[in-house]
């Protein structure tokens, strides 16, 4: 039987399975989030740990999804044999339940706030769109409808997409009758980006609005799950919300979901036939402890047994260093008070 292919920089867990690619199973922290209960989540991890890959995975599982004219998407196949499907009824019943809010701000990289607020006005117009569905409808008035286009089209005023996405999850409440569950990735990149191109001010105050008005004090949201590289302490965009739980790489919780266990590396070696790899792999990639869990850099660990799968003498190469996280987001590390460090081994 041929191998499955290992999946280098795939964002999305249902392409994964659908392209049937080696996938480790971190299921089990949709059973982690909803015994925990929080109503926010902020994880902080360092790049390339399979945050944005865990939303993905988070968005399939609860997301009520909807076509264009609001036929049903069924996406309960993906999770057939991983983890959480043999956890009953008590998990499995918020499946594909809540409609979902996915919103990334890793695009906001631009040299001047304009650019940067009309590339976050984009990201916010296109989950509009994808929720079109809502239009067809009758549960929305003329009015919400005239407003929905006029965000989704990009030409609603600067004040309405600073309350962008708690209007959004208003509307999906109605449509749905249903309680709305916000996904937010990368959030901190628009603020580092500011921080270093001198508009640091401006980009607070909008993503503080847009943040507040949707995660504090909004009767319809079910949970929000927000990650990124960095905790932003200094003048806080998370100022006054106090339902926020944070989970760094020194917390306990969730501490075997993003990067890879022991376990895992071992078992994804042994499957490609390279189990006589562990000790070298463990010399140059296991550097990294989350809470009290030993963890493998991921992106270091798929790079190398994809090119060992073709070449049995391939060397191990330091692959997350060649990544975008430049000295410059070191430097913003200590700016903005993140006590985080990949702790990579140099032997």
């Amino acid at each position: 039987m041929d191998r499955k292919v290992i999946p280098v920089g795939y964002e999305d867990i249902k392409r994964i399975i659908d392209e049937n690619l080696y996938f480790v199973d971190k299921s089990l922290m949709i059973k982690e989030l909803l015994d925990e209960a929080g109503m926010v989540t902020l994880f902080t991890r360092p790049r390339r740990f399979g945050k944005t890959l865990n939303l993905s995975m988070i968005r399939r599982f609860f997301e009520d999804e909807r076509t264009e004219q609001g036929e049903k998407i069924d996406n309960g196949y993906i999770f057939d044999g991983l983890a959480i499907s043999g956890c009953g009824k008590k998990y499995l019943e918020h499946q594909q339940k809540y409609p979902v809010i996915s919103l990334s701000l890793k695009s906001a990289k631009q040299p001047d706030f304009n650019m940067a607020y009309e590339s976050l006005v984009f990201d916010i117009a296109e989950e509009f769109r994808r929720h079109s569905y809502v239009l067809c409808g009758t549960q929305l008035s003329d009015t919400d409808k005239e407003l929905f286009l006029a965000v989704m089209e990009r030409r609603a005023e600067k004040a309405v997409y600073a309350r962008a996405l708690k209007l959004l999850t208003e509307l999906l409440a109605r449509f749905h009758n249903q309680n709305v569950v916000i996904l937010i990735d990368e959030y901190d990149v628009p603020l580092g980006n500011a921080y270093f191109r001198g508009f640091y001010d401006e980009m607070t105050a909008f993503i503080r609005s847009l943040f507040e008005s949707v995660l504090k004090t909004n009767p319809v949201l079910a949970f929000g799950v927000v990650t990124g590289c960095l905790r932003i302490s200094r003048e806080s965009i998370f100022t006054g919300l106090n339902n926020l739980e944070i989970h760094s790489v020194l917390s306990s919780g969730y501490s075997d979901c993003f990067g890879f266990t022991e376990e895992e590396v071992k078992e994804m070696l042994a499957y490609y036939g390279l189990s006589d790899k562990y000790e070298e792999l463990r010399f140059w990639y296991d550097g990294y402890r989350f809470g009290a869990q030993e963890i493998y850099n991921p992106w270091s660990i798929i790079n190398y047994v994809k090119a060992a799968e073709r070449n049995l003498d391939e060397f191990p190469r330091p692959y997350w260093s060649n990544t975008s996280l430049s000295f410059r987001i070191w430097k913003s590390v200590l700016y903005f008070g993140e006590a985080f460090s990949p702790g990579l081994r140099r032997r």
